[in-house]
């Protein structure tokens, strides 16, 4: 049966983002030292079409998070651009250019209707109006058997998880402080949310702590 995972990069005081983000600056002030860990790795820079990096503890964690992913879900604030409302032109298409690295179907989150969009590689945007249970549902579907990935931001990941429709989440743990931006479990709306945890990987920059939702 499809899981549904998320695996987010996440500052020691809470931070998904940091402050004033934009356009040009879309993880916040600071936020872009979040993913400095994964960016060294040498399997990161394969699967973005890269070369050279390191191997150390982090690389079988990333290794995991991007196997047997069928379908993933994201927000609009993470689609972007910064901002939201309606969509003023159809030019946008996410953040990273004509081959997105997902390759496979993303059904993104948002207020405003706009048709699907394909991208190169196998990427196709689908735009879900009607709430997180059918992002969730049509994900599922196009995953055929395989985990869907909720790839963030953090107000969509909250939602889930109060929802107790996130099966599996694992932080990311920079030790950094970003002292203001989006947080990731700031307000879970009085959710009985458990989770225990399956593991906790030291690694050079950041710890990774994997916690499974408990029914």
């Amino acid at each position: 049966m499809s899981k549904l995972r998320c695996h987010i990069s996440i500052s020691l005081d809470g931070y998904v983002a940091g402050p004033n983000q934009s356009v040009e600056n879309p993880l916040g002030e600071g936020g872009e030292r979040l993913h400095d860990w994964v960016a060294a790795l040498a399997a990161f820079r394969r699967a973005h079409g890269g070369e050279g990096g390191e191997v150390n503890a982090s690389t079988p964690v990333f290794e995991e998070a991007i196997r047997d992913i069928g379908a993933a879900v994201m927000g609009r604030g993470m689609f972007g651009p910064i901002g939201g409302g309606p969509w003023r032109d159809e030019e946008w298409k996410g953040w990273w250019g004509d081959n997105p690295p997902y390759h496979y179907d993303v059904f993104v989150l948002t207020h405003h209707e706009r048709g699907p969009v394909e991208m190169e590689g196998g990427t196709t945007y689908h735009f879900v109006t009607d709430g997180i249970e059918s992002a969730l549902e049509q994900a599922k579907k196009a995953a055929e058997g395989k985990d869907i990935m909720l790839w963030g931001g953090g107000h969509v990941a909250r939602q889930y998880l109060a929802a107790g429709l996130l099966d599996e989440l694992e932080l990311h743990v920079v030790p950094v402080l970003l002292g203001g931006g989006s947080r990731l479990l700031d307000d879970l709306g009085g959710a009985d949310v458990r989770l225990e945890q399956v593991r906790a990987v030291e690694a050079p920059g950041v710890t990774h702590l994997k916690y499974r939702r408990v029914s």
